[in-house]
Formats: structure tokens, C-alpha cells, sequence
């Protein structure tokens, strides 16, 4: 009936695929199954790829060799909601460097060279509800605020890694957790753990393993034993153990009682002093009133 429909269809297909792959750049050796997904996973990358979409939506990049995150890489990524950056290089991140990912969802940083969670790092991301930060085998210490402002947070991914304490601060600020990963740490049962211990007590729940698949080293002999066979007794040592600031203060304050008993002794001998003065000096006048 139309006899150009048998070639023009074909036409059209090719003229539009062709826009369509204008409006939307597919970075180099990386796949993108549909306009909001970037997968550039084993690539063996060095570097964040370029010309990722403005308007991606889940970027996936693990597997690969990239050794830090630029602070201003999520400012231009508004609308990504899943970042998996799993098995890389990263050592460190800046603080602030997650700050501008406002519906980021679901963050994965596990299994990379992470030595620190700095205070900060994660800014106000309140729409992230799964953070993953375990096999991280250097990862020794988190900051007291590094999780702050995530108030969406449900699980949280510690689990193998370098961990000896954990400020439980830093746990207390996070009001949505519900699943919380520990196990495989080097935890010591020192004073520091006592109130990391009582914590977990209280929210044995939250811990897919429960006491009896955490282990701490016990301070004397360094044997490893399950959390599930210590109780708060086992801590009750620590109950009379003064931290480096209660010694601060307990010094600070004999300096100071000290320093105000020599002001209050010198005032005291200059005022008995004066008195000693005043009485020979009237003593003097009468004998000389009386010659």
C-alpha cells in the first residue's frame, strides 16, 4: 500500500537510536543497560571514567584499581542513588566528600585500603540507609562524628577489618540502625571496650552474629574468646579506672588547691604582718606620749 514503508521504518530506527545515544554518552569500556545505569566493573580503571551522565542513577565500579574519590565528584551527580566503589584502592577520604550526595541510598566502600573514617566524611547524606565499609584490613579507627547527620542509616558494615575500640558515640548517633556488622575485628577487652560492650549488650539485636560471633582479645594473655561468654562483670575492673582526662582533672585540681593555699598563706602572713606593724607603731606613740 506505501511502498517507501519498507525502508523508511528501518530509517527511523536508525535515526532515532542514533539521538538517543548523543543524548546519552556511554563512558569507554564501561556498559550501560538503560539511560540511568553505568557499569564499568573490572575494567581494571585507574582513575574515575569520564563522561558519566549527569543524570546517572546507579554507577558501579567495583573490581577495579581506583585509588581516591575527587571531593567534588558527587556535586555533579545529584541524582545517584547507588554507588558501589567495592573492591578498589581507596585509602582515605576527604571530609566533606560525600556531603553533596543527597539521595544516595546505598554506598559500598568494602573490601579497599580505607586506614580512617574521618568526622565528616559522609556531610548530611540523611537518604543513606546501607553503608558498606567492611574488609577494609587497615581500617583502625573511626571518628567520634564520622556518621553524623545520618539519620536514615539502617545498616552499617564493619565487619573485618582493623578495629581494636569503637567509640560507642559514634553508634549512639545513628537513631535508624537496624543491622550492624562487627564480627571478624581484632577487638581487645580492655576498659575501652566496657562501654562498646554494654552497648551491644542492649542491641544484641542489631547483630546478624549476636554476641557469640564476636571475639575480643583479652588483654593479659592475648586469648581470643566470644563476647557471648563475658558479662558486664567481666568489665568490672574499669569501673575504678581513671581515664587520661579524669587524671588531668585530679591534677589540675591539686594545682590549683595548691596555688590558692599559697595565695591564701601569703595574704594571711601580709595581713598578720601589717597588724604587727600597726600594734608596734601604736605602742611606740603611747611611750612617747607618756615621756
Amino acid at each position: 500500500m506505501f511502498p517507501c514503508a519498507n525502508w523508511l521504518q528501518p530509517l527511523l530506527a536508525l535515526l532515532s537510536s542514533t539521538l538517543l545515544t548523543r543524548g546519552h554518552s556511554c563512558p569507554p569500556s564501561c556498559l550501560c543497560p538503560d539511560h540511568h545505569t553505568v557499569n564499568c566493573q573490572g575494567q581494571g580503571l585507574t582513575r574515575l571514567p569520564d563522561s558519566i551522565p549527569l543524570d546517572v542513577r546507579r554507577l558501579l565500579l567495583s573490581d577495579n584499581w581506583i585509588p581516591a574519590i575527587p571531593s567534588d565528584f558527587l556535586v555533579l551527580y545529584s541524582d545517584l542513588v547507588y554507588l558501589d566503589l567495592r573492591n578498589n584502592s581507596l585509602t582515605r577520604l576527604e571530609p566533606d566528600t560525600l556531603s553533596a550526595s543527597s539521595r544516595l541510598v546505598l554506598l559500598d566502600l568494602g573490601s579497599n585500603n580505607l586506614t580512617e573514617i574521618l568526622s565528616g566524611t559522609f556531610g548530611e547524606s540523611r537518604s543513606l540507609i546501607k553503608l558498606r565499609l567492611g574488609n577494609n584490613p587497615y581500617l583502625s579507627a573511626v571518628g567520634q562524628d564520622a556518621f553524623q547527620g545520618l539519620s536514615s542509616l539502617r545498616e552499617l558494615e564493619l565487619e573485618s577489618s582493623g578495629l581494636t575500640e569503637l567509640d560507642v558515640g559514634v553508634l549512639e548517633r545513628l537513631p535508624s540502625l537496624r543491622l550492624l556488622r562487627l564480627e571478624g575485628n581484632p577487638w581487645i577487652c580492655n576498659c575501652h571496650f566496657a562501654k562498646l560492650f554494654l552497648w551491644l549488650t542492649e542491641n544484641r539485636s542489631k547483630l546478624p552474629t549476636g554476641m557469640e560471633g564476636l571475639e575480643c582479645s583479652l588483654p593479659l594473655d592475648g586469648r581470643r574468646v566470644s563476647l557471648g561468654l563475658l558479662s558486664q562483670e567481666s568489665f568490672r575492673e574499669c569501673r575504678f579506672t581513671l581515664t587520661l582526662t579524669d587524671y588531668l582533672i585530679v591534677i589540675f585540681s591539686g594545682i590549683s588547691v595548691s596555688v590558692a593555699a599559697i595565695v591564701a598563706s601569703f595574704f594571711l602572713a601580709s595581713t598578720v604582718h601589717c597588724f604587727q606593724r600597726l600594734s608596734k607603731g601604736s605602742k611606740a606613740d603611747e611611750e612617747e606620749g607618756i615621756d
